[in-house]
């Protein structure tokens, strides 16, 4: 490396250890570029990034504890200069939408060549949002530079506890079982229910259901 020329400090985050080596010795390739640290799961990195802060994030979507796109919501929050890469293996619109809503980066499939990924590095490296080409025929740039802007995202301004009541709305909960899940009396979860019915006009719970699954806010396991 040239004197004066910053490393680029990287994390991997994958429940694989293959798939770590493999990112890795890519990765090493490259002399500005830096692999300073690896974990399994969304809570060993979040205890990390607390021990030093690195450049960019490498990170599986499907993990232990913590899924990878409650990571992405997680570290933008706290870091919100850390870069985040996703590298998956899921090429549903669902986990798309829901990684670049929730801040990503860029998002790179495991089936991606080496080249391929050190692209997505340089792009997100340059301030660039970053796709996979195995789905840019399915994402026009407009509809990626609408989940990347928080302004257009339709579920800004939500509470936290809207989003975990939409989130078991979703999963098919009733009033009653979120009420004891959250430790809320059910006529108060019926409040949030009503409001958030009221917040995105939606007649009935099929169709908030649906609103929410077609806009990327929860992502289901590809089929």
């Amino acid at each position: 490396m040239a004197p004066g020329r910053k490393t680029y400090r990287i994390v991997l985050a994958d429940d694989h250890v293959l798939i770590r080596h493999g990112i890795k010795n890519i990765i090493n390739q490259v002399p500005t570029l830096q692999v300073v640290g690896e974990v399994s799961n969304g809570e060993e990195l979040l205890k990390l990034i607390e021990t030093g802060v690195p450049d960019m994030l490498i990170l599986d979507i499907t993990m232990p504890k913590i899924s990878g796109i409650e990571v992405v919501g997680i570290v933008k929050r706290k870091y919100p200069r850390i870069k985040i890469l996703m590298l998956t293996m899921h090429k549903s619109k669902g986990y798309f939408y829901s990684a670049m809503s929730a801040g990503a980066d860029g998002y790179l499939m495991k089936d991606d060549s080496s080249e391929e990924l050190l692209l997505a590095i340089k792009k997100i490296q340059e301030g660039k949002t970053y796709l996979s080409p195995a789905l840019a025929d399915d994402f026009t740039d407009d509809v990626l530079a609408a989940h990347r802007n928080q302004q257009c995202s339709p579920f800004k301004g939500m509470t936290d506890r809207e989003k975990e009541v939409l989130h078991l709305v979703v999963e098919g909960f009733t009033s009653r079982a979120m009420a004891e899940k959250l430790c809320l009396s059910p006529r108060t979860v019926d409040h949030h229910r009503s409001r958030l019915l009221k917040k995105f006009n939606m007649k009935n719970t099929v169709d908030l259901v649906n609103f929410a699954v077609r806009n990327g806010f929860v992502a289901f396991e590809d089929s």
